[in-house]
Protein backbone atom coordinates (compact mmCIF):
# COMPACT_ATOMS: atom_id res chain seq x y z
CA UNK A 1 0.00 0.00 0.00
CA UNK A 2 1.21 3.55 -0.76
CA UNK A 3 2.16 6.21 1.82
CA UNK A 4 -0.59 8.18 0.62
CA UNK A 5 -4.30 7.85 -0.07
CA UNK A 6 -7.20 9.59 -0.98
CA UNK A 7 -9.36 9.42 2.46
CA UNK A 8 -9.10 7.63 5.59
CA UNK A 9 -12.19 7.19 8.30
CA UNK A 10 -9.89 7.28 11.59
CA UNK A 11 -11.60 5.80 14.63
CA UNK A 12 -14.07 4.01 13.97
CA UNK A 13 -15.51 0.81 15.35
CA UNK A 14 -15.51 -1.82 12.26
CA UNK A 15 -18.13 -4.15 11.35
CA UNK A 16 -15.77 -7.02 9.36
CA UNK A 17 -17.18 -9.96 8.20
CA UNK A 18 -15.21 -11.49 11.36
CA UNK A 19 -17.07 -9.19 14.01
CA UNK A 20 -16.04 -5.84 15.24
CA UNK A 21 -12.56 -4.23 15.59
CA UNK A 22 -11.37 -0.68 16.31
CA UNK A 23 -9.43 0.16 13.26
CA UNK A 24 -9.00 3.15 10.11
CA UNK A 25 -10.07 2.41 6.85
CA UNK A 26 -7.95 4.08 4.04
CA UNK A 27 -9.52 4.13 0.35
CA UNK A 28 -7.68 5.18 -2.48
CA UNK A 29 -9.51 4.89 -6.00
CA UNK A 30 -12.57 4.26 -4.57
CA UNK A 31 -11.71 1.46 -3.46
CA UNK A 32 -10.76 -0.09 0.22
CA UNK A 33 -6.99 0.42 0.28
CA UNK A 34 -6.56 -0.74 4.08
CA UNK A 35 -7.64 -1.43 6.69
CA UNK A 36 -5.76 -1.51 10.53
CA UNK A 37 -5.19 0.15 13.94
CA UNK A 38 -3.88 3.84 13.57
CA UNK A 39 -2.88 3.71 9.71
CA UNK A 40 0.13 5.46 8.89
CA UNK A 41 -0.82 7.24 5.89
CA UNK A 42 -1.31 10.69 4.57
CA UNK A 43 -4.73 11.56 3.12
CA UNK A 44 -6.37 13.99 1.15
CA UNK A 45 -9.28 14.10 3.67
CA UNK A 46 -9.65 12.75 6.73
CA UNK A 47 -12.87 11.32 8.54
CA UNK A 48 -13.01 11.07 12.14
CA UNK A 49 -15.57 8.24 13.34
CA UNK A 50 -14.23 8.19 16.63
CA UNK A 51 -17.08 7.01 18.88
CA UNK A 52 -19.16 5.53 15.67
CA UNK A 53 -19.98 2.31 14.25
CA UNK A 54 -18.74 1.94 10.18
CA UNK A 55 -20.45 -0.78 8.27
CA UNK A 56 -20.50 -1.87 4.39
CA UNK A 57 -23.31 0.63 2.67
CA UNK A 58 -26.80 -0.85 2.15
CA UNK A 59 -27.47 -2.40 -0.45
CA UNK A 60 -31.43 -2.29 -1.01
CA UNK A 61 -32.49 -4.79 -3.45
CA UNK A 62 -35.80 -4.02 -3.82
CA UNK A 63 -37.44 -0.18 -4.54
CA UNK A 64 -39.83 1.81 -7.03
CA UNK A 65 -38.06 5.19 -7.75
CA UNK A 66 -40.86 4.97 -10.59
CA UNK A 67 -38.93 6.74 -13.18
CA UNK A 68 -39.28 7.50 -16.59
CA UNK A 69 -42.55 7.85 -16.59
CA UNK A 70 -44.24 8.25 -12.77
CA UNK A 71 -42.13 10.88 -11.52
CA UNK A 72 -44.34 12.39 -9.45
CA UNK A 73 -44.79 9.23 -7.39
CA UNK A 74 -41.47 9.53 -6.49
CA UNK A 75 -38.40 10.29 -9.00
CA UNK A 76 -33.98 8.83 -8.84
CA UNK A 77 -33.04 12.14 -7.54
CA UNK A 78 -35.30 11.94 -4.31
CA UNK A 79 -35.15 8.30 -4.45
CA UNK A 80 -31.41 7.97 -4.43
CA UNK A 81 -31.41 11.12 -1.90
CA UNK A 82 -33.73 9.40 0.70
CA UNK A 83 -32.26 6.25 0.69
CA UNK A 84 -28.33 7.55 1.17
CA UNK A 85 -30.21 9.53 4.22
CA UNK A 86 -30.67 6.46 5.39
CA UNK A 87 -27.84 4.57 5.36
CA UNK A 88 -27.67 3.21 1.32
CA UNK A 89 -24.90 3.27 -0.92
CA UNK A 90 -26.85 1.00 -3.85
CA UNK A 91 -30.24 0.01 -5.14
CA UNK A 92 -32.07 -2.12 -7.16
CA UNK A 93 -34.98 -0.60 -8.87
CA UNK A 94 -38.02 -2.41 -9.83
CA UNK A 95 -38.88 -3.07 -13.34
CA UNK A 96 -42.78 -1.47 -12.73
CA UNK A 97 -44.54 1.64 -11.80
CA UNK A 98 -41.83 3.01 -14.42
CA UNK A 99 -43.61 4.10 -17.87
CA UNK A 100 -42.70 2.07 -20.03
CA UNK A 101 -41.92 -0.67 -17.54
CA UNK A 102 -38.59 -2.69 -17.46
CA UNK A 103 -39.50 -5.59 -19.89
CA UNK A 104 -37.09 -5.07 -22.91
CA UNK A 105 -33.63 -3.99 -23.36
CA UNK A 106 -34.59 -0.57 -24.64
CA UNK A 107 -36.49 0.04 -21.91
CA UNK A 108 -33.84 -0.63 -19.26
CA UNK A 109 -31.46 1.38 -21.03
CA UNK A 110 -33.86 4.42 -20.67
CA UNK A 111 -34.14 3.65 -16.79
CA UNK A 112 -30.06 3.43 -17.20
CA UNK A 113 -29.75 6.43 -18.62
CA UNK A 114 -32.19 8.17 -16.66
CA UNK A 115 -30.10 6.65 -13.21
CA UNK A 116 -26.87 7.57 -14.84
CA UNK A 117 -27.93 11.26 -14.69
CA UNK A 118 -29.83 11.53 -11.68
CA UNK A 119 -29.01 9.18 -8.75
CA UNK A 120 -26.67 9.93 -5.96
CA UNK A 121 -26.10 6.11 -5.14
CA UNK A 122 -24.93 3.14 -7.28
CA UNK A 123 -27.73 1.24 -8.48
CA UNK A 124 -28.98 -1.83 -10.88
CA UNK A 125 -32.41 -2.43 -12.87
CA UNK A 126 -34.42 -5.15 -12.43
CA UNK A 127 -35.91 -6.68 -15.48
CA UNK A 128 -39.39 -7.63 -15.98
CA UNK A 129 -40.99 -10.97 -16.59
CA UNK A 130 -44.75 -10.76 -17.85
CA UNK A 131 -46.83 -12.54 -20.16
CA UNK A 132 -45.37 -12.66 -23.90
CA UNK A 133 -41.77 -11.05 -22.94
CA UNK A 134 -39.59 -14.30 -22.83
CA UNK A 135 -37.68 -13.96 -25.73
CA UNK A 136 -36.36 -10.33 -24.43
CA UNK A 137 -35.19 -12.01 -21.11
CA UNK A 138 -31.92 -12.70 -23.17
CA UNK A 139 -31.62 -9.10 -23.84
CA UNK A 140 -32.02 -7.39 -20.82
CA UNK A 141 -29.82 -9.98 -18.95
CA UNK A 142 -26.94 -9.14 -21.91
CA UNK A 143 -28.25 -5.44 -20.97
CA UNK A 144 -26.98 -5.99 -17.40
CA UNK A 145 -30.62 -6.65 -15.59
CA UNK A 146 -30.07 -7.76 -12.30
CA UNK A 147 -32.64 -10.62 -12.10
CA UNK A 148 -35.90 -10.32 -13.35
CA UNK A 149 -39.33 -9.89 -11.33
CA UNK A 150 -42.94 -11.05 -11.74
CA UNK A 151 -46.22 -10.41 -9.23
CA UNK A 152 -48.06 -13.81 -8.88
CA UNK A 153 -51.03 -11.50 -8.61
CA UNK A 154 -52.09 -8.04 -9.54
CA UNK A 155 -49.20 -5.72 -9.68
CA UNK A 156 -51.47 -2.59 -9.13
CA UNK A 157 -51.06 -1.45 -12.83
CA UNK A 158 -52.32 -2.21 -16.11
CA UNK A 159 -48.93 -2.61 -17.85
CA UNK A 160 -47.40 -5.05 -16.30
CA UNK A 161 -49.35 -8.02 -15.87
CA UNK A 162 -49.13 -10.91 -13.67
CA UNK A 163 -46.85 -13.83 -14.71
CA UNK A 164 -49.31 -17.15 -14.53
CA UNK A 165 -48.02 -20.52 -13.81
CA UNK A 166 -47.57 -20.83 -17.27
CA UNK A 167 -45.60 -17.49 -17.65
CA UNK A 168 -43.43 -18.05 -14.72
CA UNK A 169 -42.83 -21.45 -15.79
CA UNK A 170 -41.35 -20.46 -19.10
CA UNK A 171 -39.94 -17.66 -17.73
CA UNK A 172 -37.83 -19.79 -15.37
CA UNK A 173 -36.66 -22.24 -17.84
CA UNK A 174 -35.08 -19.23 -19.61
CA UNK A 175 -33.75 -17.79 -16.89
CA UNK A 176 -32.25 -20.62 -15.76
CA UNK A 177 -30.38 -21.14 -19.36
CA UNK A 178 -29.22 -17.75 -19.39
CA UNK A 179 -27.66 -18.05 -15.10
CA UNK A 180 -30.73 -15.54 -13.92
CA UNK A 181 -32.47 -15.09 -10.70
CA UNK A 182 -36.01 -14.53 -10.74
CA UNK A 183 -38.39 -12.85 -8.09
CA UNK A 184 -41.49 -13.22 -6.93
CA UNK A 185 -44.33 -11.53 -5.60
CA UNK A 186 -45.95 -14.20 -3.88
CA UNK A 187 -49.59 -13.66 -3.41
CA UNK A 188 -51.84 -16.32 -5.47
CA UNK A 189 -54.21 -14.43 -7.60
CA UNK A 190 -57.19 -16.46 -7.69
CA UNK A 191 -57.82 -16.66 -3.69
CA UNK A 192 -56.81 -12.76 -3.72
CA UNK A 193 -60.05 -12.55 -5.81
CA UNK A 194 -61.75 -14.16 -3.91
CA UNK A 195 -61.32 -13.12 -0.52
CA UNK A 196 -60.99 -9.17 -1.52
CA UNK A 197 -64.50 -10.07 -2.84
CA UNK A 198 -65.50 -11.62 0.17
CA UNK A 199 -64.56 -8.76 2.18
CA UNK A 200 -65.54 -5.87 0.65
CA UNK A 201 -69.00 -7.03 0.31
CA UNK A 202 -68.69 -6.73 4.44
CA UNK A 203 -67.52 -3.24 4.17
CA UNK A 204 -64.94 -0.70 2.77
CA UNK A 205 -63.08 0.49 6.12
CA UNK A 206 -59.22 -0.36 7.21
CA UNK A 207 -60.23 -3.01 9.08
CA UNK A 208 -62.19 -4.96 7.01
CA UNK A 209 -59.72 -4.33 4.07
CA UNK A 210 -56.80 -6.43 6.68
CA UNK A 211 -59.06 -9.46 6.41
CA UNK A 212 -59.08 -9.87 2.37
CA UNK A 213 -55.53 -10.90 2.40
CA UNK A 214 -54.87 -13.43 4.68
CA UNK A 215 -51.34 -15.39 4.99
CA UNK A 216 -53.21 -18.50 3.03
CA UNK A 217 -52.45 -16.33 -0.31
CA UNK A 218 -48.69 -15.91 0.88
CA UNK A 219 -48.56 -19.30 1.16
CA UNK A 220 -50.09 -20.99 -1.37
CA UNK A 221 -48.18 -18.50 -3.88
CA UNK A 222 -44.60 -19.95 -2.53
CA UNK A 223 -45.65 -23.47 -3.07
CA UNK A 224 -46.32 -22.90 -6.86
CA UNK A 225 -43.00 -20.37 -6.79
CA UNK A 226 -41.23 -23.06 -5.33
CA UNK A 227 -42.25 -26.40 -7.16
CA UNK A 228 -41.96 -24.40 -10.62
CA UNK A 229 -37.95 -23.66 -9.45
CA UNK A 230 -37.30 -26.61 -8.68
CA UNK A 231 -39.04 -28.44 -11.96
CA UNK A 232 -36.55 -25.91 -14.10
CA UNK A 233 -33.17 -25.20 -11.66
CA UNK A 234 -34.14 -21.71 -11.65
CA UNK A 235 -32.78 -19.65 -8.65
CA UNK A 236 -35.77 -18.21 -7.18
CA UNK A 237 -35.77 -15.03 -4.96
CA UNK A 238 -39.25 -14.52 -3.24
CA UNK A 239 -39.54 -10.76 -1.68
CA UNK A 240 -41.05 -9.26 1.03
CA UNK A 241 -42.30 -12.11 2.70
CA UNK A 242 -44.64 -11.08 5.69
CA UNK A 243 -45.26 -14.23 7.68
CA UNK A 244 -42.64 -16.76 9.74
CA UNK A 245 -45.04 -19.57 7.96
CA UNK A 246 -44.14 -17.95 4.58
CA UNK A 247 -40.19 -18.52 5.53
CA UNK A 248 -40.88 -22.09 6.92
CA UNK A 249 -42.41 -23.32 3.77
CA UNK A 250 -39.47 -21.79 1.57
CA UNK A 251 -36.92 -22.96 3.95
CA UNK A 252 -38.09 -26.09 3.73
CA UNK A 253 -38.23 -26.42 0.05
CA UNK A 254 -34.35 -25.08 0.22
CA UNK A 255 -33.49 -27.96 2.57
CA UNK A 256 -35.09 -30.02 -0.16
CA UNK A 257 -32.62 -29.20 -2.61
CA UNK A 258 -34.62 -25.84 -4.37
CA UNK A 259 -32.14 -22.58 -5.19
CA UNK A 260 -34.68 -20.64 -3.15
CA UNK A 261 -33.30 -17.05 -1.35
CA UNK A 262 -36.20 -15.43 1.46
CA UNK A 263 -35.99 -10.99 1.84
CA UNK A 264 -38.19 -9.70 4.25
CA UNK A 265 -38.52 -6.43 4.85
CA UNK A 266 -37.96 -3.45 7.58
CA UNK A 267 -41.93 -2.67 8.10
CA UNK A 268 -42.58 -6.56 8.92
CA UNK A 269 -40.38 -6.66 11.19
CA UNK A 270 -41.30 -3.24 12.92
CA UNK A 271 -44.71 -2.46 12.37
CA UNK A 272 -48.32 -4.98 12.85
CA UNK A 273 -51.58 -4.81 11.31
CA UNK A 274 -52.78 -2.56 14.51
CA UNK A 275 -50.55 0.61 12.78
CA UNK A 276 -52.39 0.31 9.84
CA UNK A 277 -55.49 0.81 11.55
CA UNK A 278 -54.35 3.65 13.52
CA UNK A 279 -52.02 4.98 10.53
CA UNK A 280 -54.01 4.43 7.73
CA UNK A 281 -53.04 4.21 4.19
CA UNK A 282 -49.59 4.90 5.19
CA UNK A 283 -48.89 1.78 6.45
CA UNK A 284 -50.81 -0.61 3.82
CA UNK A 285 -48.90 -2.75 1.82
CA UNK A 286 -48.87 -5.76 -0.20
CA UNK A 287 -48.54 -8.52 1.39
CA UNK A 288 -50.09 -6.61 4.30
CA UNK A 289 -48.20 -6.29 7.67
CA UNK A 290 -49.42 -9.07 9.75
CA UNK A 291 -49.81 -9.91 13.72
CA UNK A 292 -47.90 -9.08 16.54
CA UNK A 293 -47.22 -12.75 16.94
CA UNK A 294 -46.18 -13.13 13.41
CA UNK A 295 -43.55 -10.25 14.01
CA UNK A 296 -41.79 -12.02 16.21
CA UNK A 297 -42.12 -15.36 14.59
CA UNK A 298 -40.35 -13.34 11.77
CA UNK A 299 -37.60 -11.90 14.25
CA UNK A 300 -37.15 -15.70 15.15
CA UNK A 301 -36.82 -16.48 11.61
CA UNK A 302 -34.35 -13.90 10.99
CA UNK A 303 -32.10 -14.97 14.11
CA UNK A 304 -31.99 -18.55 13.20
CA UNK A 305 -30.51 -17.61 9.73
CA UNK A 306 -33.28 -18.48 7.86
CA UNK A 307 -34.03 -15.26 6.27
CA UNK A 308 -31.14 -14.38 3.69
CA UNK A 309 -31.55 -10.68 2.75
CA UNK A 310 -33.71 -7.31 4.04
CA UNK A 311 -34.68 -4.83 1.25
CA UNK A 312 -37.47 -1.93 2.00
CA UNK A 313 -39.98 -2.19 -0.94
CA UNK A 314 -40.05 1.62 -1.03
CA UNK A 315 -43.57 2.03 -2.80
CA UNK A 316 -44.66 5.56 -2.99
CA UNK A 317 -47.40 7.44 -4.59
CA UNK A 318 -48.50 10.94 -4.52
CA UNK A 319 -50.34 11.70 -1.38
CA UNK A 320 -54.28 11.95 -2.94
CA UNK A 321 -53.83 8.27 -3.88
CA UNK A 322 -54.08 7.48 -0.59
CA UNK A 323 -57.15 9.35 0.65
CA UNK A 324 -59.81 7.16 -0.23
CA UNK A 325 -62.81 6.54 2.41
CA UNK A 326 -62.66 3.19 0.93
CA UNK A 327 -59.39 1.48 2.08
CA UNK A 328 -59.85 -1.05 -0.40
CA UNK A 329 -59.04 1.75 -3.08
CA UNK A 330 -55.75 3.51 -1.73
CA UNK A 331 -52.79 2.46 -2.83
CA UNK A 332 -50.90 -0.28 -1.19
CA UNK A 333 -47.18 0.54 -0.70
CA UNK A 334 -44.93 1.91 1.81
CA UNK A 335 -42.44 4.68 1.34
CA UNK A 336 -39.58 3.07 3.86
CA UNK A 337 -36.20 3.18 2.23
CA UNK A 338 -35.07 6.55 4.71
CA UNK A 339 -36.28 5.26 7.92
CA UNK A 340 -36.61 1.91 7.99
CA UNK A 341 -33.11 0.33 7.81
CA UNK A 342 -31.68 2.90 11.04
CA UNK A 343 -35.06 1.88 12.63
CA UNK A 344 -34.14 -1.80 11.95
CA UNK A 345 -30.90 -1.07 13.59
CA UNK A 346 -32.39 0.30 16.58
CA UNK A 347 -34.65 -2.79 16.96
CA UNK A 348 -32.31 -5.13 16.75
CA UNK A 349 -30.07 -3.80 19.27
CA UNK A 350 -32.76 -4.08 21.82
CA UNK A 351 -32.61 -8.22 21.68
CA UNK A 352 -28.86 -8.41 21.34
CA UNK A 353 -25.47 -6.23 22.17
CA UNK A 354 -23.67 -4.27 18.92
CA UNK A 355 -21.35 -7.37 18.54
CA UNK A 356 -23.89 -9.86 17.70
CA UNK A 357 -26.03 -7.44 16.28
CA UNK A 358 -24.11 -5.65 13.88
CA UNK A 359 -22.54 -7.97 11.83
CA UNK A 360 -26.20 -9.98 11.94
CA UNK A 361 -27.36 -7.01 9.83
CA UNK A 362 -24.32 -6.42 7.78
CA UNK A 363 -25.00 -9.55 6.61
CA UNK A 364 -28.58 -9.31 5.81
CA UNK A 365 -28.18 -5.80 4.23
CA UNK A 366 -25.27 -6.05 2.42
CA UNK A 367 -22.82 -8.85 2.47
CA UNK A 368 -25.88 -11.34 1.35
CA UNK A 369 -27.29 -9.37 -1.19
CA UNK A 370 -24.27 -8.74 -3.08
CA UNK A 371 -23.51 -12.44 -2.73
CA UNK A 372 -27.09 -13.37 -4.00
CA UNK A 373 -27.03 -11.07 -7.00
CA UNK A 374 -23.07 -11.76 -7.99
CA UNK A 375 -22.06 -8.55 -7.32
CA UNK A 376 -19.65 -9.70 -4.20
CA UNK A 377 -16.18 -9.66 -6.07
CA UNK A 378 -16.52 -5.20 -5.40
CA UNK A 379 -19.78 -4.62 -2.85
CA UNK A 380 -21.07 -5.96 0.09
CA UNK A 381 -18.04 -6.13 2.80
CA UNK A 382 -15.12 -3.97 4.37
CA UNK A 383 -12.63 -5.90 2.96
CA UNK A 384 -9.02 -4.35 1.06
CA UNK A 385 -9.72 -3.97 -2.93
CA UNK A 386 -13.71 -3.75 -2.20
CA UNK A 387 -15.96 -0.15 -3.22
CA UNK A 388 -15.31 2.33 -0.22
CA UNK A 389 -18.90 1.76 0.73
CA UNK A 390 -19.91 3.18 3.81
CA UNK A 391 -22.86 3.59 6.73
CA UNK A 392 -21.54 5.57 9.14
CA UNK A 393 -24.09 5.02 12.49
CA UNK A 394 -23.98 6.76 15.97
CA UNK A 395 -26.07 4.39 18.04
CA UNK A 396 -26.03 6.39 21.23
CA UNK A 397 -28.63 9.31 19.75
CA UNK A 398 -31.39 8.69 21.02
CA UNK A 399 -34.21 10.74 19.13
CA UNK A 400 -38.34 10.81 17.16
CA UNK A 401 -38.19 10.52 13.94
CA UNK A 402 -40.12 12.79 11.93
CA UNK A 403 -41.41 12.99 8.29
CA UNK A 404 -41.09 16.44 8.32
CA UNK A 405 -36.86 14.98 7.61
CA UNK A 406 -37.84 12.71 4.78
CA UNK A 407 -36.10 13.31 1.65
CA UNK A 408 -39.19 11.78 -0.72
CA UNK A 409 -40.80 13.72 -2.87
CA UNK A 410 -43.93 12.93 -0.34
CA UNK A 411 -43.27 13.11 2.99
CA UNK A 412 -45.38 10.19 4.05
CA UNK A 413 -44.50 7.10 5.97
CA UNK A 414 -45.89 5.07 8.69
CA UNK A 415 -42.67 5.91 11.23
CA UNK A 416 -43.43 9.50 12.09
CA UNK A 417 -43.02 10.11 15.60
CA UNK A 418 -41.57 6.27 16.25
CA UNK A 419 -38.14 6.83 19.01
CA UNK A 420 -34.75 5.46 17.98
CA UNK A 421 -31.62 5.26 18.96
CA UNK A 422 -29.74 5.06 15.92
CA UNK A 423 -28.61 8.00 13.83
CA UNK A 424 -27.25 8.09 10.05
CA UNK A 425 -24.27 10.29 10.57
CA UNK A 426 -22.66 9.38 7.05
CA UNK A 427 -22.98 7.66 3.66
CA UNK A 428 -19.98 7.48 1.23
CA UNK A 429 -20.41 5.60 -2.15
CA UNK A 430 -17.17 4.87 -3.40
CA UNK A 431 -15.23 6.91 -0.93
CA UNK A 432 -16.99 10.05 -2.02
CA UNK A 433 -19.69 11.43 1.46
CA UNK A 434 -23.14 11.48 -0.61
CA UNK A 435 -24.77 12.00 2.47
CA UNK A 436 -23.82 13.80 5.83
CA UNK A 437 -24.76 16.39 8.73
CA UNK A 438 -28.24 15.97 7.63
CA UNK A 439 -28.48 16.61 3.88
CA UNK A 440 -27.24 15.73 0.74
CA UNK A 441 -23.45 16.53 -0.39
CA UNK A 442 -23.47 19.21 -3.24
CA UNK A 443 -22.54 17.18 -6.58
CA UNK A 444 -22.43 13.90 -5.21
CA UNK A 445 -24.23 12.78 -8.33
CA UNK A 446 -22.00 10.32 -9.63
CA UNK A 447 -23.45 6.64 -10.13
CA UNK A 448 -22.48 3.79 -11.77
CA UNK A 449 -24.42 1.03 -12.83
CA UNK A 450 -24.30 -2.24 -11.43
CA UNK A 451 -24.51 -5.46 -13.68
CA UNK A 452 -24.10 -8.83 -12.14
CA UNK A 453 -20.91 -10.70 -13.05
Amino acid sequence: MSSRCDLIVRGGTLVLPTGLARADLAVSEGRIAGIGPDLNLEAGEVIDATGLHVMAGIIDSHVHFNEPGRTEWEGLASGSASLAAGGGTAFFDMPLNCLPPVTDAASLELKRAAALRESVTDFAIWGGLVPGNADHLGPMAEAGAIGFKSFMCNSGVDEFQRADPGTLREGMKRAAGLGMLVAVHAEDEDLARVRTAEAHARGTDVGTWLTSRPVELELEAIRTAVDIAGETGCALHIVHVSSPEGVALASDARAKGADVSIETCPHYLLLTERDVVERGAPAKCFPPLRSEAQRRGLWAALDSGLIDTVGSDHSPAPPDMKRSSDFFLNWGGISGCQHGFGLLVSEALTRRPPKEALPQLSRLLSANVARRFRIDRSKGRLAEGYDADLTLLSLGSPHVLSNAELLYRHRQGPYDGRASTVGIVRTLVRGRTVFSEGRVAQGARSAQFIRPT
